[in-house]
């Protein structure tokens, strides 16, 4: 087939299924469900070896399982003197998990992982309707295969919830553009007001990163929706006040409890959700400023605030080993898909999957690589679906149509492309781990790449053999860095993906400042019946007791010490009711501040007002201040 007769637009337009073909190939449904099987062992076998993971999220998994208000508000302790910095989505499936089979590391992280299956099984859906079986099976296995995915699929930090929210609105959107050619074109709005519900609740779930999907969505609907452009703009616009409710009816219930008997939110300059949506975690994300360090601010090169900002940041050393291993594959497959089906009708569904799918991948990757805010590598496991799924579109695509030179060009392009640079990755980021591996990917590749492009039509079945070893050797890194990821715990505020010496330390590490409790001190303040048996400087520290005791802990100044919460007037007035019993120093932020919310001096006036009215005794080897004295 030459690329004119490709290009060529059909007689009169197909309509497209509106369901999965009935007369799959057998194989389909078993690989499906070996694909399903297999991931599900890949998150969950092991899950425990992590401990607590991120201690921040894991006090207000155990809190949440003490107090109702807790788990609702997503208070750090539960007696609700402050949230998490960020919506509670994500820990009330957590709670829920540990309070019916008991809090622990196995409770706590096997929603995680749970979730890591399901995205696997969205993608693949999505992709399988408009591309078939096998493009869904490739993307499938893509996203099982990120090594970011891996980690984050297995810890307790927000992003796990926030993929899955964002891949079932895609996976909605799907459907709904599938509704429109059929004969009951009212199932099109239904699929898009969920589409709308399920990203409102990823806004309640990581906040303005959940919308970075929209213009995806919004973009494919218009272009590819059998319907009229006066229905189209009705149902997004529908789809809209969908997601305004499903996220706006949690941020009205903050605004309107009053402040006195909930939590303060932490992070927030004014103890409001919406000021901390619209600042900290919004454009202060984006723009630096409001608490934010970064790429572009307090972070300058260092990787764990995901380096320098620039057009290389999901290539270089913070992002590199997390994601990028099949990035260049991907964008081959997006610019060579489109390619060779620009003449197509408005309504294809293989033109309309690489919209969608690289529209997500394009958008999040320039909000990424150019926010100056803080910023982690593991954020990026938010990319993984996009690149997933056009790495199966596309392979399926060029394979399918591979008697065109253009398409079997690109297809040894996507081969060759992902095995040069996944060497680069291993020899790079994990210098003498796996050597061999490495140069039998980049060998391996190259050789397969050549084969399959100057394959003709005499040497069929030399493509056919050229195109799965090349395929192998193109995930090989990528595979090893994730086998690497699952075998290892990870713990702290900030972990990362692949082996131990991969160039960030490989194995998590923290922000630092957790604590925990020796016996003697555990003894002490579990004898107290005080609202908080204890005050501490940072969420951090206050994690770290409430995670080894029974009891709340007050945080001061939430994440780093640097909230507006108490003030020194509101803690001297506990402390006069006897609302708190003891204070411990050692906290992180007390004299300084960090990344988290306004920059007030609370943290610092009430550490040196306790240090002047009381007197520190040693306990366990912890400066401790009795209150009560």
């Amino acid at each position: 087939m030459s690329a004119t007769t490709l290009q060529r637009p059909p007689a009169a337009p197909p309509a497209p299924a509106a369901a999965p073909p009935a007369n799959q190939p057998r194989w389909a449904r078993p690989l499906f469900w070996t694909l399903i099987a297999a991931t599900t062992a890949l998150y969950v076998i092991g899950l425990s070896q992590s401990g607590t993971a991120n201690d921040f999220y894991a006090a207000a998994v155990k809190s949440g399982t003490e107090s109702w208000k807790a788990w609702l508000f997503g208070s750090l302790d539960s007696s609700n003197a402050i949230t998490v910095d960020k919506p509670p989505a994500s820990l009330w499936v957590m709670v829920l998990s540990a309070r019916i089979l008991g809090f622990s590391s196995f409770s706590m992280l096997l929603p995680q992982a749970l979730m890591g299956v399901g995205t696997v099984a969205l993608v693949h859906g999505a992709v399988k309707r408009w591309s078939g079986p096998a493009a869904g099976l490739l993307a499938g296995l893509a996203v099982a295969l990120t090594p970011v995915a891996a980690l984050m699929f297995r810890f307790n930090n927000p992003d796990a919830a926030l993929v899955l929210l964002m891949t079932a609105a895609a996976y909605c959107v799907v459907r709904a553009i599938d509704s429109t050619s059929s004969a009951g074109r009212s199932r099109a709005l239904r699929w898009m007001l969920l589409a709308g519900t399920a990203i409102g609740f990823a806004f309640l779930t990581k906040m303005a990163q959940g919308l970075l999907v929209l213009p995806a969505f919004g973009l494919v609907y218009l272009l590819a929706a059998s319907t009229s452009v006066r229905a189209r703009i009705g149902h997004l616009l529908a789809a809209t006040a969908a997601m305004v409710v499903s996220a706006g009816w949690f941020i009205a219930l903050v605004e309107l409890w009053p402040a006195a008997s909930r939590p303060y939110i932490g992070g927030s300059t004014n103890n409001s959700l919406w000021e901390l949506a619209v600042g900290y975690n919004g454009l202060g994300r984006i723009l630096g400023g409001s608490g934010n360090g970064g790429g572009g601010g307090g972070g300058g090169q260092n990787s764990m605030f995901g380096g320098s900002t620039g057009i290389t940041r999901m290539f270089g050393t913070a992002f590199g080993a997390q994601v990028s291993w099949l990035v260049p594959a991907a964008l081959v497959a997006l610019v060579a898909g489109l390619l060779l089906t620009r003449r197509a009708t408005r309504t294809d569904r293989t033109r309309a999957a690489l919209v969608l799918w690289g529209s997500w991948l394009l958008v999040t990757m320039a909000v990424f690589s150019f926010m100056s805010g803080t910023i982690h590598p593991y954020y990026a496991v938010a990319l993984v679906p996009a690149i997933g799924a056009l790495v199966g579109i596309g392979g399926s695509f060029l394979w399918a149509h591979r008697d065109d030179h253009v398409a079997r060009g690109a297809l040894a392009l996507m081969i060759f492309a992902s095995s040069v640079w996944g060497f680069h990755l291993m020899t790079r980021d994990a210098s003498g781990w796996m050597t061999w591996l490495a140069w039998t990917m980049l060998v391996g590749g190259w050789a397969s790449a050549i084969v399959l492009a100057f394959s003709t039509d005499r040497l069929k079945k030399v493509a056919v053999v050229a195109v799965v070893v090349g395929a192998l050797f193109s995930v090989a890194g990528t595979t090893a860095f994730t086998a690497a990821t699952v075998t290892s715990g990870h713990t702290g505020s900030t972990p990362t993906a692949g082996p131990a010496s991969a160039g960030q330390g490989g194995m998590g590490g923290g922000m630092g400042g957790d604590q925990s409790s020796s016996t003697e001190l555990t003894t002490l303040l579990e004898g107290t019946t005080s609202r908080w048996a204890a005050a501490t400087v940072g969420s951090q520290s206050a994690a770290g007791y409430i995670l080894s005791t029974d009891v709340a802990v007050m945080a001061i100044g939430g994440f780093s010490g640097s909230d507006d919460s108490p003030t020194l007037a509101q803690f001297k007035q506990y402390v006069a009711d006897g609302d708190v019993a003891y204070f411990v120093s050692g906290g992180q932020g007390g004299r300084g501040g960090g990344p988290g919310g306004g920059g007030s001096s609370s943290g610092s006036e009430i550490t040196a007002w306790v240090e002047a009215t009381f007197t520190a005794t040693t306990v366990g080897g912890t400066t401790v201040y009795d209150l009560s004295s």
